[in-house]
């Protein structure tokens, strides 16, 4: 790859990545009418963005590598671990809801609505990969606080998922809510725990100069759609009517940023 290649360019050729990928995933989706199968992806769509341009680059910044490393431990954790929860279950309710709002032809309209869209969101959150393996600076002091805050989050994520899985596989606990560990702070830590990796993952880029600032769209990205689209708003929309116990534990826990516990609901 010629050393003058744009670095446009390079960040057009994680997009491709991520739209291949996509397609591959939507075919396998055709075969088992599994649309949820996007969820697996989701995770490696991002660091393979990140690994292309580690490609491509001819001369990535150390500062780079660690970036790209890190996110690779968060991306193979999230996909094992979403691959284990789903295995055996089929299509997840909130695709299933999908699915009936788009037919007839779901199985088309997919590509777009959900693959596609995917792969674009994936591509805008790599961003601070790239910014990371072009920035100047070496790395220094100020790489530390993000690459630790990226850290933390990973096995924050991990902690709370396993925390999650491990209360799920009680036979005493079915219909219960569950309010221990990490989730009696926050009533979604493992989304608290992506947020701190990709802010971690952008605060590192940012050292590296002021020129990789640009990049801060991926955890702003990551944020609404943890908050606003895909995380904590779908997950709540109606639970509380599903699950009454829920509404108390709405009360006393914050929804997302982990706090104290508030008194029980009268």
């Amino acid at each position: 790859m010629p050393e003058t290649m744009p670095l446009w360019a390079t960040a057009l050729a994680g997009l491709a990545f991520t739209l291949a990928a996509a397609v591959l995933a939507w075919l396998a989706s055709v075969v088992r009418r599994d649309v949820s199968l996007v969820d697996r992806f989701w995770a490696p769509l991002i660091v393979g963005a990140g690994w292309v341009y580690w490609a491509l680059l001819p001369a990535p910044s150390e500062r780079g590598l660690a970036m790209l490393l890190l996110a690779s431990l968060w991306a193979l954790r999230l996909a094992a671990f979403i691959t284990w929860r789903n295995w055996g279950h089929g299509e997840d309710r909130r695709y299933q809801a999908i699915r009936a709002r788009n037919q007839p032809g779901f199985a088309f309209k997919s590509l777009v609505l959900v693959f596609a869209l995917q792969a674009v969101l994936a591509w805008w959150v790599s961003a601070p990969l790239l910014a990371g393996m072009v920035a100047g600076k070496p790395l220094h002091w100020l790489d530390a606080p993000g690459l630790l805050l990226a850290a933390f989050g990973l096995v924050f994520e991990a902690v709370a998922d396993l925390q999650l899985a491990r209360f799920k596989a009680t036979a005493t606990h079915q219909g219960r809510v569950m309010d221990q560990g990490l989730w009696r702070y926050s009533r979604h830590p493992n989304y608290f725990g992506e947020f701190c990796v990709w802010w971690g993952l952008w605060l590192t880029a940012l050292a590296g100069g002021w020129g990789s600032a640009w990049s801060i769209v991926a955890p702003l990205l990551m944020t609404v759609l943890l908050l606003r689209v895909s995380g904590v708003r779908l997950l709540e929309q109606d639970i509380a009517e599903r699950r009454p116990a829920y509404r108390d534990y709405m009360v006393r826990t914050n929804a997302f940023f982990p706090g104290p516990v508030r008194p029980h609901a009268n």
